[in-house]
């Protein structure tokens, strides 16, 4: 299994296996019907508060991640989709719409999913 982070705006391929949306916030540019995907994970995506403070800046980024984490650490919900996708034994794919992919909430949550023993073989 793997696990992958991609953009919304690209297009879908054979090897994404499942596909979730992990922005609180529905893309720009994109109808639902349109978006191929299993599920919405809204969240799972950081607070609005820690969202409009990050700001895509890329001197808060460190804080961001700390941040972050901290909020995944005590969020349920991401503790649930953990042990949700922990035996999956396909390919998971979570999507974003941010330009940024290194400095995404999806690459912390992927971070924070691998941190917490989300098996990738």
């Amino acid at each position: 299994m793997d696990l992958k982070i991609k953009r919304v705006y690209e297009e879908p391929s054979a090897d994404d296996g499942m596909r979730i949306l992990v922005d609180r916030m529905w893309p720009r540019g994109i109808k639902k019907e349109n978006l191929k995907m299993d599920a919405w994970e809204k969240d799972l995506a950081p607070s609005t508060e820690l969202r409009k403070w990050y700001a895509h800046d890329l001197k808060k980024y460190g804080e961001f991640r700390n941040r972050y984490f901290e909020e995944l650490d005590s969020n349920r919900n991401a503790t649930d989709f953990l042990n949700r996708i922990k035996d999956y034994n396909g390919s998971v794919t979570l999507l974003f719409s941010a330009k940024d992919t290194e400095h995404s909430n999806a690459a912390v949550l992927s971070e924070w999913l691998r941190k917490n023993n989300y098996n990738t073989n």
